[in-house]
């Protein structure tokens, strides 16, 4: 049977008539008959998510890569070392020897301090690009499955050559590769984890992926913690999983039936969902077939069937696929994007901004990147709670402006005496508020745009956060006071432009844009 064909049964007006009533939108199927989140979704939840404490890996390496060791005077007696920028030259040893980072094997101290940022800004300026490359790619042939493979793939293979890296600069260049590739995979895991599951736990569901990404930082340190005196070891070790992901996991985990009902291909998105019936222990009736959420119920005259027939068809390719461009072409989802990006942008400069703090803290960087992984776990929590009760937009707005505020204050109180406690006081409760806003867009901006181009706005979305977190390290090197307020007002503006978004709690998770647009009408009207 050809997977372009409309998704109509054979038969004409018999067919029209058995089954009426029986074509089904995926959420409908879930609801009614397969399970919204049973055994199926929470096994293939589990093993799709594990991919975020890959990215958290080959994200988050370069806090234990590019650090700087303590230096120590060679000389007899520990006295008479001359500038400490000068190195060895005037006696100065690294605490853990020259192999220990990047920035003792090749001196980026004092006026090549700059580098390490460089190499920085390069890591999130490929994961920008390819977050957007790889967006595409998922939602037209490669699919969600595939596009997450291939990236696991190449996060291994550079993360590999890293390690071999005979200079600066083909360091930075293989971390430009790095990210070019990491950019997308949390994206991706974030949506084949959750399309499959029903509408009324999605919302929960997509709220926990963050603490994989939040585990991966604390496995990070500890494994950080075993090969101190030898970065490239740790660039081998940290890219291996990605591997092992490949080999191990991704067999086990099932393409999409939503890209595939999306794709026409119908027998495979049916495969699916009675795969997951079966496995909730449920019944999904052999009458039942699935239908895009803009395709209408057939009437029974064997005219109107095969009118639906020939109209399904030829709009079947321009419902399979779908790209950024699409998403401007309509008034709704054009003002959803711009809004998107820009507040994706804010949370990006907050989040990894305070994040970044951690260095400066000047306590045992193992331990305080532990426990700034940990800290973040009771927002993602609160926000997993409080998002059915309250809505996406209220949520948003709410920790949005609860960082905004406290940053805010930050910025008025001075680092003196017991008011440097008070304003770290303000930057925790700031990344608080953050955390639970960045976990929380992953699952409204997703809610916000139909399946043919999710992944391609979600794509877009994550480009205009890594830009933010490319903007984070400039800000933060502006001083002491400074940052806080420029966080502080990133995110009272972040909050105000949500104000402008719809809700999403309890709406469909619509296929098509055709879909969307009769949604809101039907709303409004």
């Amino acid at each position: 049977m050809s997977t372009t064909e409309p998704l109509l049964p054979a038969g004409g007006a018999t067919a029209a008539k058995i089954n009426k009533g029986k074509r089904l939108c995926i959420d409908d199927a879930l609801s009614m008959h397969a399970g919204e989140f049973g055994r199926w979704q929470l096994r293939h939840f589990v093993l799709v998510s594990a991919a975020w404490a890959l990215e958290a890996l080959h994200t988050m390496v370069i806090i234990f890569a590019d650090r700087e060791p303590a230096m120590a005077c060679g000389l007899p007696g520990g006295r008479g070392c001359g500038d400490r920028c000068a190195g060895a030259a005037a006696g100065w040893e690294w605490a853990d020897g020259a192999a220990s980072s990047t920035v003792a094997e090749w001196g980026l101290v004092c006026g090549e301090r700059y580098k390490v940022g460089l190499a920085q800004a390069v890591f999130f300026a490929g994961c920008m690009i390819g977050a957007g490359v790889f967006g595409h790619l998922s939602d037209s042939f490669l699919g969600r499955k595939g596009s997450l493979q291939v990236v696991c793939v190449l996060n291994a293979t550079f993360g590999l050559l890293t390690a071999l890296s005979p200079n600066y600069w083909a360091y930075a260049a293989l971390r430009l590769l790095t990210g070019f590739s990491t950019g997308s995979v949390g994206v991706l895991a974030f949506v084949l984890a959750t399309e499959p599951i029903g509408p009324s736990r999605r919302g929960a569901a997509g709220m926990s992926t963050f603490y994989f990404f939040s585990g991966g930082i604390a496995a990070l340190a500890g494994v950080a913690a075993l090969f101190p005196r030898s970065w490239r070891a740790l660039y081998v070790v940290t890219s291996l999983p990605s591997l092992a992901f490949v080999a191990a996991v991704a067999p086990f985990v099932s393409e999409s039936p939503r890209w595939y009902l999306v794709r026409r291909r119908a027998d495979d998105a049916m495969r699916v969902v009675r795969a997951i019936a079966a496995a909730n222990g449920r019944c999904l009736p052999d009458e039942v077939t699935l239908k895009l959420d803009d395709e209408a119920d057939e009437e029974s005259s064997g005219k109107e069937s095969v009118d639906d027939a020939s109209s399904a068809k030829s709009s079947s390719s321009s419902a399979s696929s779908g790209s950024i461009v699409d998403v401007f072409r309509s008034r709704a989802t054009r003002s959803r994007l711009v809004l998107s990006v820009l507040i994706n942008l804010l949370s990006s400069v907050v989040y990894y901004g305070l994040s970044l703090n951690v260095v400066n803290l000047k306590t045992n960087l193992y331990v305080s990147v532990v426990a700034n992984s940990l800290a973040e776990m009771p927002a993602y929590l609160l926000t997993a709670l409080l998002l059915d009760r309250f809505g996406r937009k209220p949520l948003a707005i709410g920790t949005m402006l609860l960082s905004g505020a406290f940053c805010t204050a930050g910025s008025l109180i001075a680092g003196a005496g017991v008011m440097r406690v008070v304003r770290m006081a303000c930057g925790v409760v700031g990344i608080f508020g953050m955390a639970a806003t960045y976990n929380l867009l992953f699952i409204y901006t997703a809610e916000l745009f139909p399946t043919v181009v999710r992944n391609a706005a979600l794509g877009c979305t994550a480009q205009a956060a890594q830009m933010g977190a490319i903007v984070a390290p400039l800000v933060v090197v502006l001083g002491e006071r400074v940052p806080f307020a420029v966080f502080g007002a990133s995110g009272i503006v972040g909050g105000l432009l949500v104000f402008y978004l719809p809700e999403t709690k309890n709406k469909p998770l619509y296929d098509t844009m055709a879909g969307l647009e009769e949604g809101e009408k039907s709303l409004l009207g």
